[in-house]
């Protein structure tokens, strides 16, 4: 599996005729289906590395098993177009994957397009109660050290970063991925393997909100998510409604508090 690919480039200039050939690392984005119990559920555009804990990140996330350890397979196989991803799940489990799989229309990268039902879409999220606090120093320490976690960012330009913190802004874990869903259920996989607790820390994205994040970090039992860029409406409303506390637009030096009704950020 790799992440990366070098193709060949022309770089040029606009006050110039002239081009220079030149190399470029281009980040590697493919198809990745999943089938649980042999049923085809969703193919997703991803980058074809840490397949293991995106696996067991999407399967959280869909809600299709509540702990990592409910997974009894997996296989991975690469395949002439792409990857198929074959996890096997508890047999009472197979009941909620097929319904899942017969309501999906279009797959997106998100993990949630494609439900037919708006209500299924919106439904009521847990009210998130961890108490913790974070000071505002630990966001900007958390920022400061993300690129150094980015190896695949800084070669392509083109990745997305998902990363754990402790409270006091010390990353714990990290994955990249050419989608921003991907890249958080990757980490999501991933500390789960680690035992990671999410109620122990906080998430921090290279993205903008988009309120599947704030759903994916509320579902993890995660209290608090840090944004680089702005959200959406319907993302502050999510995590106003669901006690997450949503800081976006974070830069070195500052940053917007969406939400946080439980004063978790000090």
């Amino acid at each position: 599996m790799t992440g990366s690919v070098t193709a060949p480039v022309q770089r040029m200039t606009y006050d110039s005729p002239a081009a220079v050939d030149a190399e470029r690392s281009l980040a590697v984005e493919a198809p990745v289906a999943f089938e649980y119990n042999g049923i085809a559920y969703a193919v997703m555009m991803a980058t074809p590395i840490d397949l293991e804990d995106f696996a067991v990140g999407f399967t959280l996330s869909e809600r299709l098993v509540d702990r990592a350890d409910e997974i009894l397979s997996m296989h991975i196989a690469q395949v002439a177009l792409g990857w198929i991803v074959r996890i096997e799940l508890p047999v009472q489990r197979a009941a909620p994957v097929r319904e899942r799989a017969r309501l999906r229309l279009v797959e997106g990268s998100c993990g949630l397009c494609g439900i037919e039902s708006i209500e299924q879409v919106m439904r009521p999220l847990a009210v998130l109660e961890a108490a913790l606090f974070v000071e505002r120093a630990a966001i900007g320490r958390a920022l400061a050290a993300l690129e150094a976690h980015q190896p695949l960012g800084r070669e392509t330009g083109a990745m997305h970063a998902a990363a754990f913190c402790s409270p006091d802004g010390t990353i714990a874990a990290v994955r990249e991925d050419v989608g921003r869903h991907n890249a958080l259920d990757k980490l999501l996989g991933a500390m789960a393997g680690q035992g990671l607790d999410p109620a122990s820390g906080f998430l921090l994205l290279t993205a903008r909100c988009s309120y599947e994040l704030v759903e994916k970090a509320a579902q993890a039992g995660c209290p608090v998510l840090v944004t680089i860029s702005a959200p959406t409406s319907l993302a502050a409303a999510r995590a106003a409604a669901a006690g997450l506390t949503l800081v976006s637009l974070a830069r070195g030096d500052s940053a917007l508090i969406v939400t946080d009704a439980a004063d978790r950020i000090r």
